[in-house]
């Protein structure tokens, strides 16, 4: 019998009960696995010491594939069975695609039509969706951690960035289980990165508090996230970002460079791909050098080209500045002033650019976090997540409260939007409202589940459409029925309506085909703030008119049950204001229809109290006061 038995602190005495969890930061130009092995999270290499993965997947004959970094290889070579950049195709649909001329190989919608998701057409491998591409990548890194960890993983945290929506979110989940990974949950990958950092561990015994930025700056996408953390709990307080801007955007500035001093441009896919290469490498060198001059194995044409870091800065300035002028709308939502930042935390691996290392050290007035590898510090952050998730760390009370990026909502009468969550609520989350109906004797109610910041459903994107049926025929505005959203720690919704009287029930799980772009989502948010009068304006506009159709509604029931208690002159005087209403719904002046809508209720009222008289003779008739 032992009379001893040694564990890692936090961990089970036994290591056969320990289960094994990893985290995955699928990227858009290349992905990561990491895993906590003795207590500590390092991200797992592969069977060349390599621990990036290129997100790149290349399409062969007879079902064969490349993978990674020999895919890459044949980008400018294959470009057409070669795929890269699929996250940014995750839960689109065709027209979703603004450039979709300009990428190497072709898309197409879905030609079954039935889930509208775009796909890729590869002449080798055929069609293939964004799903099964990131499935691939997922699946690589799978086998590289079962072979690294000696055993089956049991589940994995995957890492989104914060402006994902309901549909892309999905989307990567039905890729993780296309790559056979059971996902213990969705995280954002700010709140990865914070993890990655500790800023949940205690220090001296004294729990860490305070007010973080998550600087984000990747190959394709810019994204800022405002955390604040108290005794273990992260909470994301903003959101904002620039879904156009990214590493590729400084490569483009360097490739116009190049360009303009050779003389020459690229023109076929094959020679953009050189020149896109070529402007990441001599990039990648100005940052440790003050200038960079061709060599001959960096030679795209017979042009010289001599770029200095100075002439790199003040080109890139204006891209460095939006990152910046994003940071502040963030801080501006948070309801927060740079001074009220404790840390910032730089995350993706073109904050290894000094010209950005400066630029935020400026604005906040502090050196950023930049200790951890930018290219690693997300799947490190997801891997400690992970760890606690699968239970293997039961000391570590981490809890992480993530926020959604567009609010929700269903449409009501007149095409309006009745928002039930809104814009950065912390997620898991429910909320509810009551509604009611419409006409007298509606068994039914369709719902509409709409997402987005305006007031027009026209305006916003539909989520989902279903129907509550076997309402129990009642007066208009009687029945209760609420409506429930529930959007679990992964971001995605549940939505049910209830009839509270009846008990009459019906719920829909919101899975979309396809999503909202990142340009959608960016141009939905900035529309909300510069279209806000307009808004305004147009809810006015549809409440009118939806007043003046109720009234117009109760009016003719009204007359058709009880018209007969008035005289022929008030009867038709009654029906002139009637008609006076649906000609002013025609008007756009809110105040006009109100007018002529006032006019009808106060020339109704002499008749309501006819008919309340004359129910209450009704009532009365034939019984004794004394029973009274």
């Amino acid at each position: 019998m032992a009379l001893l038995q040694i564990s890692e602190p936090g961990y089970s005495p036994d290591p056969h009960t320990r289960k094994l969890a990893i985290g995955i930061d699928l990227g858009t130009t290349h992905s990561l696995v990491a895993a906590v092995r003795s207590g500590v999270a390092e991200c797992l290499p592969d069977e060349a010491g390599a621990v990036i993965l290129p997100s790149v997947v290349r399409y062969l004959p007879n079902n064969g594939r490349q993978i990674g970094l020999e895919a890459l290889k044949a980008a400018s070579t294959d470009p057409q069975n070669t795929i890269s950049s699929a996250k940014r195709l995750m839960g689109r649909g065709f027209k979703d695609i603004a450039d979709a001329a300009s990428l190497p190989y072709a898309l197409v919608q879905d030609i079954e039509g039935a889930s509208g998701q775009v796909r890729i057409h590869t002449p080798a491998g055929g069609e293939k969706s964004p799903v099964e591409v990131s499935a691939e990548i997922l699946a690589t890194l799978r086998f590289r951690a079962e072979d690294t960890l000696g055993d089956d993983i049991d589940g994995a945290v995957i890492t989104v960035p914060a402006y994902f929506d309901d549909a892309q979110r999905q989307a990567t989940k039905d890729a993780a289980e296309l790559a056979g990974l059971t996902v213990l949950r969705l995280i954002n990958e700010p709140t990865a990165a914070a993890i990655a950092y500790g800023l949940d561990k205690s220090v001296n015994g004294q729990e860490k508090r305070g007010t973080y930025a998550i600087y984000d700056l990747g190959g394709g996408t810019f994204d800022i996230s405002i955390l604040k953390l108290t005794e273990g709990v992260f909470e994301v307080v903003a959101t904002g970002g620039d879904s156009a801007l990214g590493g590729d955007d400084y490569d483009r500035v360097v490739a116009e460079l190049i360009a303009a001093q050779t003389g020459q441009s690229a023109a076929t896919p094959e020679q953009k791909a050189t020149l896109k290469a070529l402007a990441r490498n001599v990039k990648e060198q100005l940052s440790t050098s003050d200038f960079v001059a061709n060599y001959d194995h960096m030679t795209l044409t017979s042009g010289k080209f001599s770029i200095k870091k100075e002439d790199f800065w003040a080109a890139s300035a204006a891209l460095t500045q939006r990152t910046l002028a994003a940071v502040k709308k963030a801080l501006r939502d948070a309801k927060l002033k740079v001074q009220d930042i404790d840390g910032v935390v730089m995350v993706g691996g073109s904050t290894r650019m000094p010209q950005v290392q400066k630029a935020v050290h400026e604005l906040f007035g502090k050196a950023p976090l930049n200790d951890l590898n930018p290219d690693e510090v997300v799947a490190l952050g997801a891997a400690i997540a992970a760890n606690q998730l699968i239970g293997n760390n039961p000391q570590n009370d981490l809890l992480l409260l993530d926020v959604i990026p567009l609010s929700l909502g269903v449409e009501t009468m007149g095409g309006l939007v009745e928002r039930i969550v809104p814009r950065n609520q912390t997620i898991p989350t429910a909320m509810a409202q009551d509604f009611t109906t419409y006409k007298d004797g509606q068994t039914a109610l369709a719902l509409h589940v709409v997402q987005g910041e305006r007031d027009l459903v026209a305006d916003c994107r539909s989520l989902a459409r279903f129907e509550l049926r076997g309402i129990p025929p009642m007066v208009a505005g009687a029945a209760r029925i609420r409506v429930t959203f529930t959007v679990d720690a992964d971001g995605l919704l549940n939505v049910s309506a209830l009839e509270q009287g009846s008990g009459v029930a019906a719920q829909i799980d919101v899975k979309p085909s396809y999503g909202l772009s990142d340009e959608q989502i960016a141009k939905m948010l900035a529309e909300s703030f510069t279209t806000a009068t307009q808004d305004i304006a147009a809810r006015a506009l549809a409440e009118a008119r939806l007043d003046a159709d109720r009234l117009v509604l109760a009016t003719e029931t009204a007359l058709a049950a009880d018209g007969a208690l008035l005289p022929d002159a008030e009867h038709r005087a009654i029906e002139r204001l009637i008609e006076a209403v649906r000609e002013a719904k025609l008007l756009t002046s809110p105040a006009l229809i109100e007018g002529v809508t006032k006019a009808l209720a106060d020339g109704t009222e002499a008749f309501a109290a006819e008919r309340m008289n004359a129910g209450i003779a009704k009532a009365l008739k034939g019984k004794a006061l004394d029973a009274l």
